[in-house]
């Protein structure tokens, strides 16, 4: 199908459970609900289109214990709560808005967890959590109150790619000092490590082969490249074979400990600004590209039943902090699915139910070191920071306060510093040269929230 006749295809196409039904010709349930002969697909390429989102998608299951459990979470709990905060977020983005969108916990999103605000910050796992329901809450709002918009668009779209790039090059120094490429240094702070050392070696083979496998198109390819590089560790004693099945770990660990006893404080604010910042764009960034891909944009450029998937993303940021992981969110990697046929919400549900099926595999997701997770975050990294060329060059009072964002968030190992210190610049930059009308009352307010932050220390 062209891509014309499948946009005017998703113009026409029902809501889910409307009804689809033409007469002399009958369809199935799952015909009728999510509107497959209407979208030119069928119940087989949407199970292909799922498992291939799923495929390319399902090293969030291995990555993301890892790097929580640098905030002293219990990684068999994190597991679990990952692949349910999966699977549960993507039915209700399956069956609530009808997309081939899925949603896991969103890499950075993570990291902004972990090492920002629980080890810089020092909150505790419990208190950041909180945030993240915050934040959901927040979204919740922005949604069904139609402010998503006037949000999205009073942030200048140079700090929108500043944020997308400088959590990418966050993302890249954590990759680099799990696997002990990057050292601390007394003077210089941080130096070269020994890349005799074998970590440091698979870490790099491990980040050229994931990036080699997706290059070729190689369903899968960073979850190939993680587990090539784990069983390559095995007989150096890098990793330590558990098993591959087994019953589910506990989730009583992570299970409704959110803390909200920090709510007042300035700071627990500005973290929970943050979250919602890197979700919302992240969100409508993802939405917008993976559906306009699949020709499910309307004749206008707008998305159908946007309010429903953004209220799904927002579900998805409360019910995960609920079960114990950070920030849940729409997933770029739906758009493999889409490119394999994927057209309605039934390519969604087959991700859900692999999720579930992701359960059983604890004991292989237990066994990932950090070397692997760390190359596949470095590719990762790679992918986030392409948004910099996206940015204007040849504007000083734009691409300046950008450079800054993204610069200063891995360096100050922070994402929340580097957002505050790009809309301080950011504004005033503008103000200073005279460029009132650049600078909307949003960005001012929050330069001013973020300089009041700095103030008190």
């Amino acid at each position: 199908m062209t891509e014309t006749a499948t946009t005017s295809a998703s113009i026409h196409r029902p809501a889910p459970g409307g009804p689809t039904r033409t007469p002399g010709e009958p369809k199935g349930f799952l015909d009728r609900y999510f509107g497959l002969t209407a979208s030119g697909t069928t119940v087989r390429t949407e199970a292909i289109a799922g498992v291939t989102t799923f495929l390319t998608m399902v090293y969030i299951v291995f990555v993301n214990p890892t790097i929580l459990a640098n905030a002293g979470m219990d990684k068999g709990a994190v597991f679990v709560a990952t692949c349910l905060a999966a699977a549960v977020s993507t039915l209700v983005m399956a069956l609530y808005a009808n997309y081939p969108v899925a949603l896991a916990p969103g890499m950075g999103l993570n990291a902004f967890f972990a090492f920002t605000v629980v080890l810089s910050y020092k909150y505790s796992w419990q208190q950041a959590l909180g945030a993240v329901f915050c934040s959901g809450v927040l979204f919740f709002l922005l949604s069904i109150f139609r402010l998503r918009e006037y949000v999205i668009n009073a942030i200048p779209k140079t700090l929108k790619l500043a944020i997308s790039a400088g959590v990418g090059l966050f993302l890249g120094i954590i990759a680099l000092e799990q696997s002990k490429i990057v050292v601390a240094h007394p003077v210089t702070l941080v130096t070269l490590g020994d890349l005799r050392q074998l970590p440091a070696i698979l870490c790099l083979a491990g980040f050229v082969l994931i990036a080699a496998l997706n290059s070729r198109n190689i369903l899968g390819g960073t979850l190939i490249g993680i587990l090539i590089v784990t069983l390559i560790g095995l007989p150096f004693g890098l990793t330590t074979y558990t098993g591959i099945v087994d019953v589910p770990p506990s989730l009583a660990p992570t299970f409704l400990q959110l803390d909200f006893s920090a709510i007042f404080e300035q700071t627990f604010i500005i973290v929970v600004l943050s979250f919602l910042f890197i979700d919302v764009f992240d969100n409508a960034g993802t939405l917008i590209g993976v559906t306009h891909r699949a020709g499910l944009l309307d004749e206008k450029g707008h998305l159908p039943r946007m309010k429903q998937a953004l209220l799904a993303d927002s579900f998805a940021a409360m019910f995960g902090s609920l079960i114990g992981t950070s920030t849940t969110t729409s997933y770029i990697e739906s758009a493999a699915g889409v490119s394999a046929g994927g057209r309605t919400g039934l390519t969604a549900v087959f991700v859900a139910l692999l999720f579930l099926m992701a359960l059983f595999f604890a004991p292989l997701a237990g066994m990932i070191p950090a070397y692997a997770s760390a190359a596949a975050l470095l590719y990762v990294a790679c992918l986030m920071t392409q948004g910099l060329a996206e940015i204007s060059w040849e504007d000083v009072t734009e691409y300046a306060p950008a450079v800054v964002a993204a610069v200063t968030m891995p360096l100050t190992y922070s994402i929340a510093t580097g957002i505050g210190l790009g809309f301080i610049t950011y504004a005033a930059a503008k103000l200073v040269s005279g460029r009132f009308r650049d600078v909307s009352p949003a960005v001012i307010v929050l330069a001013l929230l973020f300089a009041g932050k700095f103030a008190m220390g």
